[in-house]
C-alpha cells in the first residue's frame, strides 16, 4: 500500500508589477495555513517519504511552513510542477514515487485534476468536500493498493480531504 498527499500551495499575495506569477510570495493567511496544515499532518501521521516541490516561489513557501512543523522526508523540486498538466503530475509521481507514501505540493487546476482523477472510489464525506473545490493550502490524502509507480487514473482511494475553513 501507498499514499499519495496533494497539496495545493498556501495563499499568495497577487502579482506586482514587475513581479513574475512565479515569484508571487504568500500572504500572511497562507503562512499561517502553511502551518497549520503541517501540524495538522504531523497529528494525523500523514508522514511523506518523499516530497515533490514545484519550484515556484509560494510552493517553496509553503514546504517551509509545513516543514516547521512535520517531517517532509527528501524533497526534490520541479520546475515542471509549476507547468504540467495532471498527466504531466502523474508521470512525475509515477518516475519518483516507490511503496512508501510522497507528498506533491503544486498548483491548480493541476492538483485538483489529478486528485478527481486518481481517485476511482473514496470517502463520502471527504468526496463531498473535494467536490466543492480545491482550495489553497486543501490537502487529498490518496490511497494506492500498489506502489505509486503503478498509480493511475482511477486507482487510488481518496482516504481524507482536509481545508483550513475545515480545521
Amino acid at each position: 500500500m501507498s499514499r499519495l498527499y496533494l497539496l495545493r500551495h498556501a495563499k499568495a499575495g497577487w502579482a506586482l508589477p514587475g513581479v513574475r506569477d512565479f515569484d508571487r510570495p504568500l500572504d500572511a493567511q497562507g503562512i499561517a495555513d502553511a502551518e497549520m496544515m503541517g501540524t495538522v499532518m504531523r497529528a494525523r501521521n500523514y508522514i511523506p517519504d518523499i516530497t515533490l516541490c514545484s519550484n515556484a516561489k509560494r510552493a517553496r513557501q509553503t514546504l517551509e511552513g509545513i516543514a516547521g512543523h512535520t517531517d517532509t522526508g527528501r524533497v526534490l523540486f520541479f520546475d515542471t510542477l509549476y507547468s504540467e498538466d495532471a498527466a504531466g503530475y502523474l508521470a512525475i509521481i509515477r518516475g519518483n514515487g516507490g511503496p512508501g507514501s510522497l507528498l506533491v505540493i503544486g498548483h491548480n487546476p493541476m492538483t485538483e485534476d489529478l486528485a478527481l482523477a486518481v481517485s476511482g472510489d473514496g470517502d463520502e464525506a471527504a468526496r463531498a468536500i473535494m467536490n466543492h473545490g480545491f482550495p489553497t493550502s486543501g490537502l487529498a490524502v490518496v490511497r494506492f493498493e500498489g506502489t505509486l509507480t503503478e498509480a493511475a487514473q482511477g486507482a487510488g482511494y481518496l482516504e481524507a480531504f482536509l481545508t483550513p475553513a475545515d480545521l
